[in-house]
């Protein structure tokens, strides 16, 4: 699930190398195309196809990127975060998101610094955070952030208009992209602090990340898709 309470007031989420020793023993050739025997050296014979391939492997797979990127953006753009989802909107985003996730290239995100700073929610499942139940006027309308620092293991949960609430974590790593949530404190309308009953607890994966985009998934199953918008940005201790 999302950085989520149960008992804040209008569902804050969790938006969180053969060593070669060179000696006077001769080298012997791991391959014809890239060592050679020699005394005390090696020497690299590029194999021009090889790295063509290689170059053209690394192409394609950015070029692919790049065209789930957009094509994900275009089939999140009018479903107001979610909330206008029809069950073959969610089917088609996750279908995107699914091979994202498989071309995702930061395979330790907790350790990577590109999960910093704040992060604005483009699309959720969460039906706790999207509150398509109530009318909408008594929906978070505005734009809603979460923010997380890898190295303070912090997160924070900002809504904007009309309610303006806020949820501050502790996250406690379980591997390398998924993160226990612990909910320490909530801001009514951003200046009333209440502290956490300890019910406040989730778990958040990150499955793809990069500079500007972000996915994760909850353990109920919820889809979380954001863009960074400031990477600058610290949660307070």
């Amino acid at each position: 699930m999302a950085l989520t309470s149960s008992s804040s007031s209008s569902a804050i989420t969790a938006l969180l190398k053969p060593h070669l020793q060179l000696s006077n023993e001769p080298i012997i050739s791991f391959s014809p195309s890239f060592f050679t025997l020699s005394s005390n050296h090696f020497f690299h014979h590029p194999n021009p196809m090889t790295e063509a391939s290689i170059f053209s492997g690394l192409f394609t797979k950015s070029k692919d990127i790049k065209t789930l990127k957009d094509e994900l953006f275009d089939a999140i753009a009018p479903l107001d975060r979610g909330a206008e989802a029809a069950p073959e909107d969610q089917q088609r985003v996750d279908q995107i998101a699914l091979k994202l996730e498989a071309l995702n290239e930061i395979k330790e995100p907790l350790k990577s610094n590109l999960l910093n700073g704040k992060w604005e929610l483009l699309y959720t499942t969460s039906q706790s955070l999207l509150q398509t139940k109530r009318p909408k006027f008594l929906r978070p309308n505005g734009k809603i952030y979460q923010a997380i620092n890898v190295d303070t293991l912090r997160a924070q949960n900002m809504e904007t208009w009309p309610f303006f609430n806020q949820a501050t974590a502790n996250l406690v790593p379980i591997n390398a992209r998924r993160v226990a949530v612990k909910f320490d404190y909530f801001r009514i309308v951003g200046l009333i602090p209440i502290k956490s009953p300890g019910s406040g607890r989730g778990q958040l994966e990150i499955t793809y990340l990069d500079e500007e985009l972000r996915i994760s998934r909850g353990n109920r199953e919820n889809l979380f898709i954001l863009k960074m918008v400031d990477p600058s940005y610290r949660v307070p201790l």
